[in-house]
């Protein structure tokens, strides 16, 4: 096929029409499926960005003719499998995204064939468990119950068990549970006076999220900290649920649905209120500035979310800039290896973690720009594991290369999956809330 010129504009995304029946017709989806996969296969840009372009190019080079043309259909399937949602073939790579008149957007498409498979009822008991991520945590983190499940997620012969029976790698080192929960534990503080800066609110809510609430608060307290030591009043969101991130990765729209009718009500009186709305997992952030939004274009309230919802370093890099945040650090860190997950690049904010990092005295930052490879439940599932390490290795290995003090990660579960490819290492791993916090002397 004849390749045009990409485009130069930024890139654009189209609503997500998932309401519309043929969203969910498969014969539409795979001629869909075939316009794009014959553009990928014309360009290979995106070859080394994760195992679904390889495969695709893999069925392509070995099917009967050499073209999309000697693929079985039914195989495209193993492509759809491979992709975790990352975003960055469609920000990064593609230049064949919207504006450009071929209008290719791999990341959708694989999201409207997970949509299908899951309308047809082809997902499984392990992969709906998984992205229930709330219920997982409210189960698990109960007191003595939480013991229990952290003792058997470290105990060789329950893994083999599970890596038979569910499809859970026992190699796959997990996240423990925690029973002192972030949102019940959590210290604000709204008394503090109220300093609005140009480009910032000067008050602060906090949307928790499922990992720091029930696997590791100790992330949401050192931003309460960091918060409460520049004076910030600072409030919980007063319900919650999960963002629906997991749930859209599965397909499951209905679900995103019903999440979603649980929490924008919640975080839109509080955006309507002037408080920047703060989530410490970047999946979080960008479910309510991009997918939600995407999912439902005319929703006023879905909107006002979408432009008061910040990454907390998106947020305190914009109070540097008022001149109203605190640079009164004390302690050195040492040399930081970090790593800027995908769905923080893709939030087109810049590097802000680094940025401040790089504030901090007597701290050496070394940044890995690149996929981890694990995605949030992509790298647990047994199939899956080995690719993950596979993606991950570059970035273990450019990780170690500074003999770090500190290896660290605004995805927490980039972070687990970083350490545990990093093998033996000496460093320490901690969220960079935790290393500004420790920076802070708090």
């Amino acid at each position: 096929m004849t390749i045009l010129e990409g485009s130069l504009e930024p890139p654009k995304r189209h609503p997500l029409d998932w309401v519309n029946s043929d969203f969910y017709d498969e014969p539409k989806l795979f001629q869909e499926m075939e316009r794009v996969f014959d553009v990928c296969h014309g360009c290979r840009r995106c070859v080394n960005l994760c195992t679904a372009f390889p495969r695709l190019f893999d069925l392509i080079d070995d099917g009967a003719t050499g073209e999309l043309d000697g693929v079985e259909k039914k195989n495209f399937w193993e492509v759809v499998d491979r992709c975790y949602l990352c975003d960055m073939c469609f920000m990064t790579k593609c230049p064949y995204v919207p504006p450009h008149p071929w209008n290719i957007d791999f990341p959708h498409l694989m999201l409207r064939a997970k949509a299908v498979k899951y309308k047809k009822g082809e997902v499984g008991f392990r992969d709906k468990l998984l992205s229930s991520t709330d219920l997982l945590g409210k189960l698990a983190s109960i007191p003595v119950v939480v013991q229990t499940v952290n003792a058997i997620n470290k105990t060789p012969v329950a893994r083999k068990m599970m890596d038979t029976l569910l499809g859970i790698h026992a190699e796959r080192i997990l996240p423990e549970y925690d029973s002192h929960k972030f949102r019940p534990n959590a210290k604000v503080n709204s008394s503090y006076e109220v300093r609005h800066g140009a480009r910032t609110s000067g008050k602060v809510a906090i949307y928790s999220t499922c990992y720091v609430n029930y696997n590791e608060p100790g992330i949401g307290h050192d931003l309460l900290k960091i918060l409460q030591h520049n004076e910030i009043p600072t409030c919980l969101v007063e319900k919650e649920a999960c963002c629906g991130m997991p749930k859209l990765e599965l397909g499951d729209l209905e679900a995103v649905d019903e999440l979603r009718k649980v929490n924008i009500p919640h975080l839109a009186k509080l955006a309507k209120d002037g408080y920047a709305i703060l989530a410490a997992v970047p999946s979080c952030t960008l479910m309510y500035k991009q997918e939600l939004p995407l999912m439902f274009p005319q929703d006023e309230e879905v909107r006002a979310v979408a432009a008061a919802m910040f990454d907390p370093f998106e947020y305190l890099m914009l109070r540097n800039r008022d001149g109203l945040l605190k640079i009164d650090f004390k302690q050195p860190l040492g040399n930081v290896s970090y790593h800027i997950p995908c769905h923080l690049r893709v939030q087109n904010v810049g590097q802000k973690t680094k940025d401040m990092l790089q504030m901090l005295p007597g701290t050496k930052v070394s940044v890995v720009e690149r996929c981890s490879g694990h995605d949030g439940t992509w790298g647990v599932k047994s199939e899956h594991f080995a690719d993950s390490m596979k993606i991950g290795k570059p970035v273990f290995k450019q990780m170690a290369a500074p003999n770090p003090d500190y290896i660290s990660s605004d995805c927490a579960i980039a972070g687990r999956h970083i350490q545990q490819g990093m093998g033996g290492t000496k460093a320490q791993k901690q969220h960079p809330l935790t290393l500004v916090r420790i920076a802070y002397g708090l």
